[in-house]
């Protein structure tokens, strides 16, 4: 089947998918409201870039701390424009009529944890970076990488294994 052949099929999201979105915006929200209430108490320099151990290795000005929940909010917002279109993915499976409502639901979901966790590693960020900005913490932790990369691409061999098995 053609990605211009596909048919948009009307699939509502599942509980769980609600709940990782209704979580993930609680989280940001909370983010945004820190964020106007610390304001004032951040110095005018803040970490403005980490080394791949979690050192800070740049300093900035704390306006480009606002950056990370715009950039979070960003991607959010396109992957959630993506989410409600399965049928423009690309698929590693053939795509027919006893599987397609499987693999598009299995690709939304796919998109929405990936969606998720990134929110909530952008919101860990902007606090981690306040912390270390106010003197609470001398730097986001050596393990903030690893952590950083499984929780971005764990889901992605979970979701693409479980489409290759569901052909």
């Amino acid at each position: 089947m053609k990605n211009y052949d596909r048919p948009k099929l009307d699939i509502p999201k599942t509980t769980f998918e609600k709940a990782l979105d209704l979580s993930a915006g609680l989280i940001y929200a909370a983010c945004i409201v820190y964020l106007i209430v610390i304001w004032g108490d951040l110095p005018d320099q803040v970490p403005g870039h980490y080394n791949a151990i979690g050192e800070v290795d740049r300093w900035g000005s704390k306006w480009e701390l606002i950056t990370l929940p715009i950039v979070a909010a960003g991607l959010a917002t396109l992957m959630s424009f993506f989410e409600k279109h399965p049928e423009w993915h690309n698929y590693m499976t053939s795509l027919n009529e006893r599987n397609i409502e499987f693999q598009y639901k299995n690709s939304r979901m796919l998109l929405n944890v990936t969606k998720n966790i990134i929110v909530g590693l952008f919101v860990y960020l902007t606090w981690k970076t306040v912390q270390i900005a106010l003197g609470k913490a001398g730097s986001i932790g050596w393990g903030f990488l690893p952590i950083f990369l499984a929780l971005t691409f764990l889901p992605m061999i979970f979701f693409i294994v479980r489409s290759i098995r569901k052909q």
